[in-house]
């Protein structure tokens, strides 16, 4: 691969469901994207999707989140918190996630709230905001062929950590 893999934070809001959280996490497995997220993040999406979801065990989405973890060690942020409270966005809740991508060298922020990093606010730090759409097409356009191959063989990381077909 010659291009270097953007570096991305995900949001919480992209790793909600569960099939684009499968192809995002599949993309960082093999290369395609260096990902990165925070304890702030998982929590936020095991939380919500516990809401949206009752019927899905939360010892499930724990597990997953520990799979995830577990197969992308280098994804986590953990110096972020200190950033904090010098960050200006509109909802203020959401200064976590550019404090990630602050800390963790990010470029974009892959995130369906748009409207919650503004521009503005972000290019000061070297960082911008991509939909996944966006941001998917983004990668096509350079990793093409790998990012097809990685669909065509997904990686399954279940309980017991045998191979199969999916991120779950």
């Amino acid at each position: 691969m010659a291009s270097k893999p953007p570096v991305a934070v995900y949001d919480a809001c992209v790793l909600y469901p569960f099939h684009l959280r499968n192809v995002l996490v599949q993309y960082a497995f093999d290369g395609l994207v260096d990902a990165r997220w925070t304890d702030d993040i998982h929590a936020e999406w095991i939380r919500n999707l516990a809401i949206g979801s009752p019927e899905i065990p939360f010892s499930r989405l724990e597990a997953t989140r520990d799979r995830i973890k577990e197969v992308l060690p280098d994804a986590d942020v953990g110096n972020h918190r200190i950033l904090i409270p010098d960050l200006s966005l509109p909802d203020p809740d959401d200064r976590h996630v550019l404090a990630a991508a602050i800390a963790g060298k990010a470029s974009v922020i892959v995130t369906w709230n748009l409207k919650d990093f503004p521009a503005a606010d972000l290019r000061p730090h070297g960082v911008a905001c991509a939909s996944p759409d966006n941001f998917l097409v983004g990668l096509h356009s350079t990793f093409s062929s790998a990012l097809i191959d990685s669909i065509r063989r997904p990686v399954e990381f279940t309980e017991d950590g045998a191979g199969g077909s999916r991120i779950h």
